[in-house]
C-alpha cells in the first residue's frame, strides 16, 4: 500500500473514531476466516513460552540527582505487555525502567516511575488505566507513555473503536496537564514463524492502525513514535518468546531498542532535548506535512516522531515529522526494590 493510500485509510479510520463511525475492516471481511486459521496455526507453532510475571520496576530512578525540596519528574507507563515489560526477568530491563533511567540522566533530576500497563490489554482498557492515573492522590504525571495496539490487531478490534479509546485517553491526560507520548502499533508482519498470507495482512493491519493512532493522538495534543518493524530483529532471533495468545514480547535488547527510539520524544515533550534538534532537518527528510500524510510516512519507518504543528492548512491539520537521531540510553542504575505490601 502506498503512503498516499495509507493516509486516506488512516484519515477515514480517524474520522470514524471521532464521529462514531462503524468498524472499517483492517484486512477485509473476506479474509477473516483464513486469517483466523493462520493465527491458530502460528500460535501452535510458536507457543507462548512466557511466564505471566512482569517485573515490578516502579520506584525512583536517578537518586543521585535528589535535591531537598525539589519534586522528581513523574513518568507513567500505560498500555499493554510491551509497556509493562513482559518477557524480561529483571526490572531494569523493562521499557519503563530504561526510560526513567535515561530521562533522569538527561534531565539531571530524579524520576518517579509508575506502571499501570497490563499484559494482554487492548485500547479499550485505557479508560480504566487513565482512571487509575487520575485517581492517584499524588500530582498528575509530567509525562505518560502509552504503548498499545498489537492486541487490537490480533483480536480484530475495529480500528475506529481502537483509535476512539486511544484518543480519549490522550485527551483526558492532556486535559489533566500531562504530556503524552504514544508508541504506535508495532509491525506484526515481522514475526518470522507467521506465514503468508497472514504476514502480509498483519503488516497491512498494523501499519493502518499505527497511522490512524497517530492522527488520533496528535489531534488530541500528544506526540507519537512509530515502533513499526523496530523490533523485527528481535522477533527473528527469539521467535518462541515473541508471540503468544495475548501479544508479542520483545527481549531485553528489543525493549532497549524501543526505549532508545522513544526517549528523545519523551525528552523533547518536556523541553529537555537540544533546541537545535527541534528544527526540521531537510537532509533527514523532516518537515511539515498534513497530519494524515505524516502519519502514513511514520507508519512506514520505525522511530519516526509526529507532533502537532499548525492547527490547519489547505488539507486540514498539519504536523511536524521528525526522524530523531537515536542516542544510547544511559547505563541504567539497579531498579529500586519493590515496595513492601
Amino acid at each position: 500500500m502506498t503512503s498516499m493510500s495509507r493516509a486516506r485509510v488512516a484519515r477515514r479510520i480517524a474520522a470514524g473514531a471521532a464521529y462514531g463511525g462503524g468498524g472499517i475492516g483492517l484486512a477485509g471481511a473476506a479474509a477473516v476466516g483464513l486469517v483466523l486459521a493462520e493465527v491458530q496455526l502460528a500460535r501452535r507453532r510458536v507457543g507462548n513460552g512466557m511466564s505471566p510475571h512482569v517485573p515490578n520496576a516502579d520506584g525512583r530512578y536517578g537518586r543521585t540527582y535528589d535535591v531537598p525540596g525539589e519534586a522528581p519528574l513523574r513518568l507513567t507507563m500505560l498500555g499493554d505487555s510491551t509497556a509493562a515489560g513482559q518477557g524480561v526477568h529483571r526490572a531494569g530491563q523493562t521499557p519503563g525502567a530504561l526510560l526513567a533511567s535515561g530521562l533522569a540522566a538527561l534531565a539531571e533530576r530524579p524520576v518517579e516511575l509508575r506502571t499501570v500497563a497490563t499484559p494482554g490489554a487492548r485500547s479499550d482498557d485505557l479508560d480504566r488505566q487513565v482512571a487509575l492515573v487520575l485517581a492517584d492522590p499524588d500530582p498528575v504525571p509530567d509525562i505518560c507513555v502509552i504503548m498499545v495496539g498489537a492486541n487490537d490487531v490480533t483480536h480484530r478490534m475495529p480500528p475506529t473503536r481502537s483509535v476512539r479509546h486511544l484518543s480519549s485517553a490522550v485527551r483526558r491526560l492532556r486535559t489533566a496537564g500531562a504530556e503524552v507520548v504514544v508508541g504506535t502499533c508495532p509491525d506484526l508482519g515481522t514475526i518470522e514463524p507467521v506465514q503468508q498470507p497472514l504476514r502480509w495482512l498483519a503488516r497491512r493491519a498494523s501499519r493502518q492502525l499505527a497511522a490512524a493512532q497517530t492522527i488520533g493522538a496528535v489531534e488530541q495534543g500528544g506526540r507519537t513514535v512509530s515502533l513499526g518493524d523496530l523490533l523485527g530483529p528481535e522477533f527473528a532471533a527469539n521467535p518462541r518468546e515473541l508471540f503468544g495468545p495475548d501479544s508479542y514480547h520483545p527481549s531485553a535488547e528489543g525493549y532497549a531498542t524501543a526505549a532508545m527510539a522513544v526517549l528523545p520524544t519523551v525528552c523533547a515533550s518536556l523541553g529537555l532535548w537540544p533546541a537545535e534538534e527541534e528544527r526540521p532537518d531537510a537532509s533527514r527528510r523532516e518537515g511539515f506535512l498534513p497530519v494524515a500524510r505524516a502519519a502514513a510516512e511514520a507508519a512506514s519507518e520505525a522511530g519516526t516522531e509526529v507532533t502537532a504543528a499548525m492547527p490547519s492548512g489547505p488539507r486540514g491539520p498539519w504536523a511536524l515529522l521528525k526522524r530523531r537521531r537515536r542516542r544510547r540510553v544511559p547505563e541504567q542504575e539497579p531498579a529500586p526494590a519493590a515496595p513492601s505490601s
